[in-house]
């Protein structure tokens, strides 16, 4: 039996209006709320949280010396398509050169690390 329930994850960030409007074009949704912390309400019902974090500093990805502590895997049906929607919304590609895999991996505007994964 579990012990608890996943609620929320939360991203901490420099400005978390602007976070949450990034993932809100990326994932679609409703942004609620304002100031220290926003939510984005997902269709079916999941919500993604954002916190303002002073001095928030982005993780390095990939960097052995640094952790990218998590990253989000996107399921989308056209790689190249959600390529330049994401990048066209102030994404920045970390490593999407290679053609052949199934995911590529960008960060979002607030420095976290994401990959859109072929489905």
């Amino acid at each position: 039996m579990a012990l608890a329930k996943l609620d929320v994850v939360v991203l901490d960030c420099p400005d978390p209006r602007v976070l949450a409007g990034f993932y809100a074009e990326v994932l679609g949704g409703t942004v609620e709320g304002d100031g220290d912390w926003v939510d984005l309400k997902l269709p079916g019902g999941r919500s993604l949280a954002f916190q303002a974090a002073p001095g928030h500093v982005p993780p390095k990805w990939p960097s052995p010396d640094d952790s990218q502590q998590f990253h989000l895997d996107l399921v989308v049906d056209d790689l190249d398509s959600a390529e330049r929607g994401v990048l066209a919304l102030g994404a920045r590609p970390l490593d999407a050169e290679d053609r052949t895999r199934t995911f590529r991996v960008y960060a979002d505007p607030a420095g976290h690390p994401f990959c859109l994964c072929a489905c």
